[in-house]
């Protein structure tokens, strides 16, 4: 069975998450979260996101993030990969960091309004 297709639009606001692969803390300590929200820093800018929200778990993150590009999958293969080479690096490990693909659910504008139902 293959993969949905991933919707993307100018403007899309998505709730991503990514667990660490075999539920494994993606964060063992303050300097891969500082880490991370560097990166997440850096493909804000790169790629023209809007953070509405942030939430790092020790084996998983939340965002929340606005396109106004429609460029998602273009600058998630850019934080999770990047990511991933910095955890294995500054670790010495090698292999996967994250548990497949991320996972993005398209939050309707129209209905809710960052998280609060109108």
């Amino acid at each position: 069975m293959s993969r949905p297709l991933r919707l993307s639009f100018p403007g899309a606001i998505y709730q991503i998450t990514s667990r660490g692969n075999a539920r494994s803390a993606v964060y063992l300590g303050d300097d891969d979260r500082r880490g991370f929200l560097d990166l997440l820093a850096e493909c804000i800018t790169k790629f023209n996101w809007i953070c509405h929200a942030y939430c790092l778990m020790d084996n998983h993150y939340h965002l929340l993030i606005e396109t106004p590009d429609a460029n998602l999958q273009v600058g998630m293969r850019q934080l999770n990969g990047v990511c991933t080479q910095q955890f294995n690096r500054r670790h010495a490990r090698v292999g996967h960091v994250f548990q497949g693909k991320y996972k993005a659910i398209l939050v309707d504008k129209d209905r809710t309004r960052l998280g609060v139902k109108s």
